[in-house]
C-alpha cells in the first residue's frame, strides 16, 4: 500500500439505521455521510439503466472484506463490495453524482419509489416554543419535500418571524421517538418529534 492509498482508509464507520445513513471518516481527514439509497443506486458494476425505486432502502449488514473493502448488504437483498477508494470517490463526487442520477431518472421516466405517501407526525413543543406555537403539541401532515429533521425545521421556520428565530437549527434540540436526532435523521409516518430550546 503506497502513501496515497494509506490515506484512503476509513478511521471510523458508523451506520445511522434510523436515518438510513452510513457515515465514514477517512485517514486523509475527509468524512462523508452516504444515504443508503445513494450507495445502493451507485453500487459497483451497476447497469446503464438507473437503479430506481430505492428511496427507502436500508443497510441490513456491514462487513469488512480484508483490509481494502466493505461488503454492504441491503434490505432489498442486494449486496456489493465497495473498495475504500470507491467509497472515497463516491463521497467526493456525491453532489454531482446525485444531480446526474436525478436527471437520468427524469429522462427515463423513472421514480425514486416509496416515500411519496402522506406522512403524519406528532410535534411536541417545550417552554417558549410552546408559547410561540400556541400549544404544547399538534399533529401535522408533512409536505413531500420534508423527510428529515433539517427539512422539518426549515418548514417550521416558514410559519413566521417568531418561528424563524426560535426554530433556527442552532437553537433547537430535536428528538425523534425519544432519541436525540441529527439534521439528517429521517422522519417517517407516525413519528413523535420533540422540540426543546437549547440552553445557552
Amino acid at each position: 500500500m503506497n502513501e496515497a492509498e494509506a490515506q484512503i482508509v476509513p478511521t471510523r464507520i458508523n451506520l445511522h439505521k434510523k436515518s438510513r445513513l452510513l457515515e465514514i471518516d477517512f485517514a486523509d481527514g475527509s468524512g462523508f455521510h452516504y444515504p443508503c439509497e445513494y450507495l445502493r443506486v451507485f453500487a459497483p458494476g451497476a447497469d446503464a439503466t438507473p437503479v430506481h425505486g430505492k428511496r427507502r432502502v436500508n443497510l441490513a449488514r456491514i462487513e469488512a472484506e480484508g483490509e481494502t473493502a466493505l461488503c454492504l448488504e441491503f434490505d432489498d437483498g442486494f449486496s456489493g463490495s465497495y473498495t475504500w477508494s470507491a467509497l472515497h470517490e463516491l463521497g467526493v463526487n456525491q453532489q454531482q453524482n446525485w444531480k446526474s442520477y436525478l436527471q437520468q431518472l427524469e429522462e427515463n421516466g423513472l421514480e425514486r419509489g416509496a416515500g411519496d405517501s402522506k406522512i403524519f407526525i406528532k410535534l411536541l413543543y417545550f417552554i417558549q416554543l410552546a408559547q410561540i406555537s400556541g400549544c404544547d403539541h399538534e399533529e401535522v401532515e408533512l409536505p413531500p419535500s420534508v423527510d428529515n429533521v433539517e427539512g422539518l425545521l426549515a418548514w417550521l421556520r416558514k410559519r413566521g418571524d417568531a418561528w424563524r428565530e426560535a426554530f433556527a437549527a442552532d437553537k433547537v434540540q430535536v428528538t425523534v421517538n425519544k432519541q436525540f436526532a441529527e439534521p439528517w435523521t429521517l422522519i417517517e409516518d407516525g413519528d413523535e418529534v420533540a422540540l426543546v430550546p437549547r440552553s445557552r
